[in-house]
């Protein structure tokens, strides 16, 4: 373990000194610096814990957004956390997260921040539109969480901004959710599909699908929300979006590692899956 210099922050003006100083990472539940401490070259020369800092634990439903700080566990999405579709997405979607350790201590904002493209919480933040607040000493900007992930383990955060918040959008009635993902071996999935489909007077009149691990970040399957909008939510139109989001991974797949005809057979039943959910919870 190489050697850093510990500060155990008890105000939020703490971090941002820190960070503003360069070379400091941020601790909050731990689970991946631990790794890139044992594992990787040019590590931060300090490291600032967070876990006293009064006020980042906010976890609240304002102004349509459920607001979610970077102190808030995995595991606490095991709970009604907000009512409705969302609630029950984050609920879905939580249980896939590595393991009972890792659910007690990760946070969501800090898988935001590590930004692994086969992570769960990045794609479902790209595919509601969330919006991410940093916080720095010159002040405080909102980012759109499809533009905040810009390739594997990065982002559009600077090094001394700490991403203070993060704001989902409260999904309206008549909305289905599902995700599915496949996860063998590993403590990330292979490929995931998450989907929340809104129904009106029988038709959908909105769709957002978000594939994980099928490009540098979170990637949202624009062609197979267009092909369900405006149909009936039947076989047919599940049918062409799974066949439209399997078509997007394959070209990823293609350009990066070569054709994969058995992942486009697995994103294609992942998607299918995912909203299939999604139509049995509408």
């Amino acid at each position: 373990m190489p050697v850093f210099q510990y500060l155990a922050a008890t105000e939020l003006d703490d971090v941002l000194v820190a960070l503003a100083d360069g070379e400091t990472a941020v601790l909050a539940g731990g689970q991946s610096l631990i790794l890139d401490l044992k594992t990787k070259d040019g590590l931060p020369q300090r490291v600032v814990d967070i876990n006293r800092v009064r006020g980042l634990d906010t976890l609240a439903e304002v102004d349509g957004h459920l607001r979610v700080g970077p102190l808030v566990r995995h595991q606490t999405f095991e709970s009604d956390v907000v009512g409705g579709p969302l609630g029950r997405l984050l609920r879905i979607v939580v249980c896939h997260i590595g393991h009972p350790p890792i659910r007690a201590r990760g946070t969501m904002l800090g898988s935001f921040a590590y930004a692994h493209p086969a992570a769960e919480w990045p794609v479902v933040a790209v595919t509601l539109g969330a919006q991410m607040v940093l916080t720095s000493p010159r002040g405080t900007r909102t980012v759109p969480a499809e533009q905040f992930f810009t390739g594997p383990h990065t982002t559009v955060r600077r090094p001394d901004e700490l991403l203070t918040e993060a704001w989902l959008p409260v999904l309206p009635a008549r909305t289905g959710v599902g995700y599915a993902e496949d996860r063998r071996t590993t403590i990330y999935p292979q490929a995931a599909v998450m989907a929340a489909v809104t129904v009106t007077d029988g038709l959908i009149s909105s769709a957002a699908v978000g594939l994980v691990n099928a490009g540098p970040c979170p990637t949202r399957a624009r062609e197979a929300e267009r092909l369900l909008i405006g149909n009936t939510f039947c076989d047919a139109a599940i049918t062409a979006a799974a066949e439209a989001a399997a078509e997007l991974d394959a070209r990823f797949m293609a350009e990066t590692n070569g054709s994969r005809p058995a992942r486009m057979r697995a994103v294609r039943v992942l998607a299918r899956r995912a909203l299939s959910q999604a139509r049995e919870s509408v």
